[in-house]
């Protein structure tokens, strides 16, 4: 088997995050609830943000950030996902690739927006979220290079992406190509509403060999095994998932297979500004420990590291260089 050219390629929704300061008023004239999330229609995402005056973009989504984390680390990550030929779009791809991902995915052409999440700061800094899916939902096998697919150590999917049909199966083709040429396929659960909507269709990935390795947090992983007990919940991933890498919170991270449980410890954080990225960071260096051959313990304190950085400030996405923290911090990367 060659050696793969990718560390991992990430499959998920590109949504580009559109920053805004308003003030109380606005969110006043516009009938928006503070500190909500909405789901909205192409009409208003058109609307909204041409109403929001000065903005910073910044390209988002899960499996986004897991990537933009793994080129980060030094690693060579890349990235599956879709927008449209638009501004955002051109931003959203010029970001992904300036942070050093390989990102190829051609963009619709005259049909929806690029996917946006336009975040309304008030002067408290308090975010409302008005989300618009667009193009992201519109990626199919079509989509599907079998060459980044078969050069790529782990093929990784965020469970968000897992609604649209066409997805759905551009991932299972993506799983079968990488099966194929003998390297990993993995998902993230996404969060516990995602598991509730599809607990038996993630069951039968792990069932029928589809998904060799599952990222999870306690909330997510106790939702598919339908149990309050984590414990109950580890057991039942030791026996039916070949890896799965848990985390939890300040508890640390572990690895289970069916032969053994590592435990790691959380990095000490003086203070949590944001959640947001979280788990996405910890699959980065979980993912880049992988395709380094670094064993389990290493892999998940790599993935508890990335996640620390990302947690102690706002955004989604590394503002320190986790190449030079992994290193300064005794990793050999």
């Amino acid at each position: 088997m060659t050696k793969p050219a990718f560390d991992a390629l990430c499959i998920g929704n590109a949504i580009c995050d559109v920053f805004a300061h308003v003030e109380e008023d606005f969110l006043v004239r516009e009938n928006l609830v503070k500190g909500s999330m909405r789901l909205i229609d192409t009409a208003e995402a058109l609307r909204l943000y041409e109403r929001m005056g000065q903005t910073v973009l910044i390209s988002g989504g899960s499996a986004g950030n897991t990537a933009a984390g793994i080129a980060s680390l030094g690693g060579k990550p890349a990235y599956l996902g879709k927008v449209a030929n638009d501004v955002l779009g051109a931003s959203y791809a010029h970001d992904m690739k300036g942070t050093g991902v390989h990102f190829e995915t051609a963009p619709l052409v005259d049909s929806v927006p690029t996917a946006r999440s336009m975040i309304l700061i008030t002067p408290d800094g308090e975010r409302t979220m008005n989300t618009y899916l667009g193009a992201c939902v519109e990626l199919s096998p079509a989509d599907v290079d079998p060459a980044v697919v078969g050069a790529s150590a782990v093929t990784y999917m965020e469970g968000y992406l897992w609604d649209p049909p066409a997805a759905k199966e551009a991932f299972l083709q993506a799983a079968r190509i990488a099966h194929e040429n003998g390297r990993l396929v993995a998902i993230s659960l996404s969060d516990s509403f995602c598991v509730d909507r599809y607990r038996s269709e993630f069951q039968g990935l792990l069932r029928d060999g589809v998904v060799d390795l599952m990222f999870a947090n306690e909330h997510e992983l106790k939702a598919l095994y339908q149990t309050s007990d984590i414990d109950t919940a580890i057991r039942a991933a030791a026996g039916s998932c070949k890896l799965t890498a848990l985390t939890r919170g300040e508890d640390g991270a572990m690895a289970i297979t069916r032969e053994e449980t590592v435990h790691v410890r959380a990095n000490e954080v003086s203070e949590v500004a944001d959640l947001t990225g979280a788990g996405d960071l910890f699959a980065s260096g979980f993912l880049y420990g992988l395709a380094h051959d670094f064993d389990l313990a290493t892999s998940a304190s790599l993935g508890c590291l990335c996640a620390s950085e990302v947690i102690a400030h706002v955004g989604a996405r590394p503002q320190k260089n986790l190449n030079s923290l992994a290193t300064d911090s005794g990793f050999t990367l």
